[in-house]
């Protein structure tokens, strides 16, 4: 699932790298676990969606009648999108994806506790979602895209997610011959909505600890990669103001030279040679909070992929991703209400100068994301793929504390390169958020000496 030996990220963090396999892992582990002016009138949707019903479908000849519906900058790249064969398949229009009811009952709890701290941080946060979005004023609060933004960092995911995942390249339609897989689980150590942890831990997993999440992952394939392990931590530091955040800490098996490494991820933004994705790409942003500028730039109805039909990796390879492999118009999608978020980097020298990201209002889940290069131009278009919890339960089982996870998560992410015609696809679509069934199994998991431990 990541990248070509050789690569050179991160300046001098990367130079000390003496396994070129070490820098593949980084992108994989990152997987899942993320302003300048703009007015909403810059980008009009109509609003009047009669003219769909569920069940219709959509062929390449009629695709035109998705335009009103999606970003005006996917329409202008949509020969990476729509394809001859193509069954775009209508959905129920703003489905009830709504979070599960102990979710909405701690949410409520602590409603009005979390505030908008100094440059964009994040105080006296608990559990739950930390700004209600119904009372969230886009255009009318100066602090809507911080607020929103923080509801999206910490939105419902259940214990975290546990899965199995592939990674793919594409130049111009061609698959190249690269490709990693492997299990992935992440666990969200704070902010818990279960009594247990609510009650006794202030929402921690284990109390007072200061990891906000753990990842860890482990590739399968290549041959040449097999064995290859990682966990990283997430701080709840990471919601600080810039000057105070504490970055992300890395441990990486390499099973050639049978050893535990330790990085701390402080760089995420710039593009690793080989991908066209960043750290902080994944799920459109996987990034630390403060380290850009906010914005709510408008809500508008869109049309975008919401509760997947197919079933991809890991369940089949097979399935039609389009010429260009970066597709998924051969998939059920529905009308959704969203809003425009707008991320300016705080650093002079970010690769980006700004990045626009679409976001489901009721989910949090994102939609759609663009970034824009240091002239200004648009660089990467990505988009995602979802499925709804409640839609098979034999897949995604509740636990103590949440009977029912209700639960729309993202299952795959697609990034295309507007300029190069290059892309990337990761798959992931068994991921699920149902937890361990032992606190002990939790503990040995987040355990660093586990890399190592009989290998």
């Amino acid at each position: 699932m990541n990248i070509k030996a050789g690569w050179n990220f991160c300046g001098k963090f990367w130079q000390v790298l003496v396994n070129p396999l070490l820098n593949r892992l980084i992108l994989c582990f990152l997987l899942l676990s993320i302003p300048e002016s703009g007015h909403a009138q810059e980008y009009e949707y109509q609003e009047d969606v009669t003219g769909f019903k569920e069940g219709d479908i959509i062929g390449f000849d009629q695709v035109e009648l998705l335009k009103p519906y999606i970003p005006q900058e996917f329409w202008a790249h949509r020969h990476f999108f729509f394809f001859e064969g193509m069954q775009l398949e209508v959905g129920p229009p703003f489905r009830d994806y709504s979070n599960p009811p102990e979710f909405k009952a701690v949410t409520e709890r602590f409603k009005g506790q979390a505030r908008i701290g100094p440059e964009g941080s994040l105080e006296n946060y608990t559990a739950g979602e930390p700004f209600p979005m119904g009372e969230i004023d886009c255009l009318g609060d100066p602090q809507a895209g911080s607020k929103i933004i923080w509801n999206f960092d910490l939105q419902w995911s259940g214990d975290g997610a546990r899965g199995h995942f592939l990674y793919t390249y594409f130049d111009r339609g061609e698959q190249l011959n690269l490709y990693y897989q492997g299990n992935a689980k992440n666990i969200e150590m704070t902010g818990r909505i279960e009594p247990r942890y609510l009650e006794k831990n202030g929402g921690d997993i284990f109390k007072n600890d200061p990891k906000q999440r753990v990842l860890g992952i482990e590739v399968k394939e290549p041959f040449s990669a097999r064995g290859l392990a990682a966990i990283n931590y997430r701080y709840k530091a990471a919601r600080n103001p810039p000057a105070q955040i504490k970055y992300d800490d890395t441990w990486i098996y390499q099973p050639d030279a049978r050893r535990v490494r330790r990085f701390s991820t402080k760089e995420r933004a710039d593009a690793i040679s080989g991908t066209d994705f960043s750290f902080d790409d994944l799920r459109s942003f996987s990034g630390i909070v403060p380290h850009y500028t906010w914005s709510c730039l408008g809500e508008m109805i869109l049309m975008a992929p919401m509760n997947t039909k197919q079933r991809a990796h890991p369940y089949s390879d097979d399935v039609n991703f389009g010429p260009f492999g970066l597709s998924y118009a051969n998939d059920r999608w529905e009308m959704r209400h969203a809003v425009l978020l707008r991320s300016v980097p705080i650093e002079p020298d970010h690769p980006y100068t700004r990045k626009d990201i679409y976001v489901d209002k009721e989910t949090l889940t994102p939609l759609y994301s663009l970034a824009y290069d240091r002239k200004g131009e648009l660089w990467k278009l990505i988009w995602h793929n979802h499925r709804w919890s409640e839609d098979e339960p034999e897949w995604y089982e509740g636990w103590e504390g949440v009977q029912r996870p209700r639960d729309l998560r993202v299952i795959s992410d697609i990034i295309a390169n507007a300029q190069t015609g290059t892309g990337n696809r990761i798959e992931f679509y068994d991921m699920h958020g149902t937890p361990f069934d032992k606190k002990g199994k939790i503990r040995r998991y987040i355990d660093i000496g586990r890399l190592s431990q009989g290998r």
